[in-house]
């Protein structure tokens, strides 16, 4: 019996060893598995550009309003006839000051149409700009996923008062979130690979500061950008993404007035594909607001690519 008992002990003793083996093969085999890729539209990917490397990011979109969510959260149809499209060029540009610390830029130029009853107009021009730094605070190890901290701070390029009235609206270029209000934020994201995915996920919380426009104070509510995002990694550098954002911001102020039913919400669904080597990743995708309050109920094709240096 002592013998029985004595290799048992043994026996259990190998496995227990070959069982700590093979998941250590496994964990090493995750951390070195990392395919290229553009990643996501709008979700932010923790893993940092690397020490003196610099990253150039072109988006292109095309986006046209199928109609609008009024401020009940309800779905109106544009007229017939009626028209709303714009064009956004944007340029992400990444720059590693560290491994574990990064500033990026990021610049919108515009183009808006619109035909309505009849009318129609057209104006160019920049719309709000962005400026961030990520840092690093944890990296990926077993189950814990990468993650950074980050500021970013919104800067109001875009047109926001002073407009034409001829024009119907289409030189407001500034972001929905509040044109014409600096608003800095602070936030989180994360990444995580599990063979053959990998999930992003982001969370910024924003403080515009007042502004006056057109001679009327104006307070926009903080508001909330959070992003999901799965990539699936296929065979010779392709891959599929599915992506979600959702936005929340309540009543702006103006003169010290709460302007009811101002708020606005979105939900937008974005599935994708891209293809990528070591040298240059490319995204094609498209994007659909689904839900929302006081916002476009849009329509966009993207289209980006990451070059890094």
């Amino acid at each position: 019996m002592r013998r029985f008992f004595c290799l048992f002990i043994i026996c259990f003793s190998f496995s227990f060893i070959k069982i700590n083996a093979n998941a250590e093969e496994v964990s090493l085999a995750q951390e070195e598995w990392n395919p290229s890729s553009a990643g996501p539209i709008t979700t932010w990917t923790a893993p940092l550009c690397g020490k003196g490397k610099f990253s150039v990011q072109p988006f292109f979109f095309y986006n046209i309003a199928r109609g609008s969510f009024d401020s009940k959260g309800d779905y109106k149809i544009l007229p017939s006839g009626d028209k709303q499209y714009q064009y956004q060029e944007v340029l992400l540009l990444k720059y590693g000051v560290t491994d574990k610390l990064e500033i990026a830029g990021q610049i919108t130029n515009q183009e808006n149409y619109i035909k309505q009853r009849g009318l129609s107009a057209y104006d160019a021009g920049f719309g709000d700009s962005y400026l961030l730094v990520r840092y690093c605070a944890i990296e990926e190890k077993g189950w814990l996923p990468d993650i950074d901290g980050m500021f970013q701070l919104k800067i109001p390029t875009g047109k926001y008062q002073h407009l034409d009235p001829n024009k119907l609206g289409v030189d407001l270029n500034g972001a929905t979130s509040g044109p014409g209000a600096w608003a800095p934020g602070i936030g989180i994201d994360m990444t995580k690979k599990l063979k053959p995915f990998i999930f992003h996920f982001d969370y910024i919380y924003s403080f515009p500061q007042e502004v006056s426009i057109d001679g009327v104070n104006t307070d926009y509510a903080n508001f909330i950008n959070s992003d999901f995002s799965v990539e699936y990694f296929l065979i010779k550098g392709f891959s599929l993404m599915l992506e979600a954002n959702t936005f929340w911001q309540g009543d702006r102020y103006q003169d010290g007035a709460r302007q009811l039913s101002t708020g606005v919400r979105s939900l937008t669904i974005c599935p994708g594909i891209g293809w990528a080597n070591d040298k240059i990743q490319t995204e094609l995708a498209y994007q659909r607001v689904v839900l929302g309050k006081n916002i476009a109920a849009n329509d966009s094709i993207v289209l980006t690519c990451v070059y890094t240096f």
